[in-house]
């Protein structure tokens, strides 16, 4: 658990009261908590945790084919996002692996061709749609770009810093997909 500073401590609160009053009823009901995660091909490990028992000198005098598990430096990634509500989901939006994500990349990608035409089909322009404080999310040009394209939206000073337990994205979703995704072996980015 991350620890709070007490001016963040502060902060939180202050957004949440504010976050209070706004969010009705009806309002949460119809609220889009949207999210990213990385997901990789094998976690990265570290090899001085790495035990071998062998009549040799070192790790590197034993064939990988012998090894029971090998570990990649450098696994290959996927950011995927995704966003909910009481009345449903968005499909997941899958990042291009080799994709820089900032502003424009965000609104033209991820909003654009992925959460937004999903969450229109189920419901016009009547939402309320909710993200964290990524770099991305809270830039001049995502903002704008919500202003023009979202009928409302939480805006990045009133959403509490450090608060997870706000987004049933980040306290449900993705540990529940994590665990679908890892039950197998996963070889490439493809699979």
């Amino acid at each position: 658990m991350q620890l709070l500073s007490d001016a963040d401590i502060c902060k939180r609160l202050v957004g949440c009261k504010r976050l209070r009053k706004r969010l009705t009823k009806q309002k949460l009901d119809r609220t889009w908590f949207s999210d990213e995660k990385i997901f990789t091909v094998q976690a990265q490990s570290n090899s001085q945790n790495d035990r071998l028992y062998a009549n040799v000198k070192s790790k590197s005098d034993v064939s990988a084919e012998r090894l029971l598990k090998g570990h990649k430096y450098f696994s290959q990634s996927i950011m995927v996002s995704v966003a909910v509500s009481k009345l449903g989901k968005t499909d997941v939006v899958f990042v291009q692996p080799d994709a820089k994500i900032n502003s424009i990349n965000y609104c033209d990608n991820v909003l654009e061709q992925g959460l937004l035409p999903d969450i229109h089909c189920l419901l016009n322009d009547d939402f309320l749609f909710q993200q964290d404080g990524v770099p991305a999310h809270r830039s001049r040009h995502t903002v704008a770009y919500l202003r023009s394209n979202v009928s409302e939206f939480i805006d990045p000073e009133n959403w509490p810093p450090n608060s997870p337990d706000l987004n049933p994205v980040d306290y449900a979703v993705w540990g529940a997909l994590q665990q679908m995704v890892y039950r197998r072996k996963i070889s490439d980015i493809t699979s």
